[in-house]
């Protein structure tokens, strides 16, 4: 049984058009949301999950944590922190992701004859070994690489099907954020970032941007001093499956 681990982005989006053109079989698609998603991916998973069931294919499952808080950001405020990946950790991405994403596997008593597959393309195969070497319960497959499809093959197979290509796939407030990423959100999770900035306890970095406070970005944009234009291009590296 083939379970396919659904980013909200190009890699993940292109794997599944990609497999329903070679005519494989699907049984779930689940995607992981940590409650704090862009609002494009929201709206493009929903979009590209009726896409998905207008051609025979399962919609698309959404999943989320069930523990004491259900998304990363109230967690965040109510322990006055910042997300983990701020220090190098990835504590957040399991935590919303991947165990979400195991937990709903084992609930569903789908036995051992599960095999997840994952959108880490060509040109990543690095993610793919660290993936390979995880203790998770269920075989991992990675069509993409297998398929030899890079990032612009890809994109190209989903202007093929006819569809607009997803934007990144990350939390509003993640540290990874680039600038202009930051610059372009609407200023209601604009807002909700900042609060999560200015309620956390901080002692070695200064803010959102690690060296930098989002709250300086925001005024010096609105202040049209330009000073925070150059940012170093950090992949978010959430978990995919």
């Amino acid at each position: 049984m083939q379970i396919v681990s659904y980013g909200g982005g190009v890699n993940s989006t292109a794997m599944l058009i990609e497999m329903m053109r070679r005519g494989e079989s699907c049984a779930v698609i689940l995607f992981a949301d940590t409650g704090g998603e862009r609002p494009e991916t929201y709206s493009y998973t929903k979009m590209f999950s009726e896409w998905l069931v207008a051609r025979g294919y399962p919609a698309i499952v959404s999943v989320q944590n069930d523990g004491m808080h259900r998304t990363l950001e109230v967690e965040c405020l109510t322990n006055k922190r910042l997300p983990s990946v701020v220090f190098g950790y990835k504590s957040c991405s399991d935590k919303y992701k991947r165990r979400p994403f195991a937990k709903w596997l084992k609930s569903q008593s789908l036995g051992d004859d599960v095999t997840v597959c994952i959108g880490f393309d060509a040109d990543e195969p690095h993610r793919a070994a660290r993936g390979a070497a995880s203790a998770d319960p269920y075989a991992k497959r990675y069509p993409l690489i297998e398929w030899d499809m890079g990032r612009d093959e890809c994109l190209d197979t989903i202007r093929a099907a006819g569809l607009p290509t997803p934007g990144k796939s990350a939390c509003f407030f993640c540290p990874n954020s680039k600038v202009h990423e930051i610059l372009s959100l609407p200023q209601p999770l604009i807002d909700r970032a900042l609060a999560i900035e200015s309620n956390a306890e901080l002692t070695v970095i200064a803010g959102l941007g690690r060296s930098w406070r989002w709250a300086d970005l925001i005024r010096a944009d609105k202040a049209q001093m330009g000073l925070f234009h150059r940012s170093e291009d950090v992949p978010c590296g959430c978990y995919d499956g």
